[in-house]
């Protein structure tokens, strides 16, 4: 699963299945040993477990990074591989 991102122990990953559509766009998180789900277009957590610390980071980097994350979505469905996204600082 390609890493976008990776700031304050926090991971991004995007990805697609192969021969399995994704109707969401949406990205994975990985803190430790929690994961969870955000959905790109609008920015909201879907699903998981987050500390609520590194839910609101997640957040915040992603409304930075919105259109970011669309275009990464849209070369993986595209069956190209992602751009690394600058992390939060």
């Amino acid at each position: 699963m390609p890493e976008l991102a990776h700031f304050f122990g926090v991971i991004i990953r995007m990805y697609v299945e192969p021969g399995t559509p994704h109707h969401q766009p949406h990205f994975h998180v990985y803190y430790q040993n929690y994961a969870a789900i955000y959905g790109i277009d609008p920015i909201e957590y879907i699903s998981g477990d987050l500390p609520q610390r590194q839910k609101r980071l997640v957040e915040a980097w992603a409304e930075l990074h919105h259109q970011e994350l669309l275009e990464n979505w849209a070369r993986l469905q595209s069956g190209q591989l992602p751009h690394k996204i600058a992390p939060l600082k």
